[in-house]
């Protein structure tokens, strides 16, 4: 699995993009993650480790306390991809356009 496929399989799950929109307010321990959520400490701990192996989410340690981190560069990546069909949307939306205002003629 690429990078990219890791990415894209950690944002697929709707609890880790509330964890990166989270994340995106600042560092959090994982209590301070599992607090907002109704699931066990070892189930968001899942789901950092999964935005981790996606690069999304960096973790340093000090002392005992594991603290999450964003990293937003993978989604720079993801918005280039996105990017590519931009002009499949642009022609789509052209030719609606030019659909919708020469129905009345």
């Amino acid at each position: 699995m690429t990078l990219q496929d890791h990415v894209f399989r950690a944002l697929a799950d709707p609890t880790r993009r509330s964890i990166l929109l989270m994340l995106a307010d600042g560092d959090r321990t994982v209590g301070e993650v599992a607090s907002r959520f109704d699931m066990t400490r070892p189930a968001v701990a899942k789901h950092l480790k999964v935005l981790g192996d996606g690069g999304l989410v960096t973790v340093e340690a000090r002392g005992r306390e594991r603290i999450n981190r964003l990293n937003p560069e993978p989604l720079a990546q993801v918005a280039q991809w996105v990017a590519r069909f931009e002009v499949f949307w642009d022609a789509r939306l052209a030719a609606l356009k030019t659909e919708v205002e020469t129905k009345d003629d």
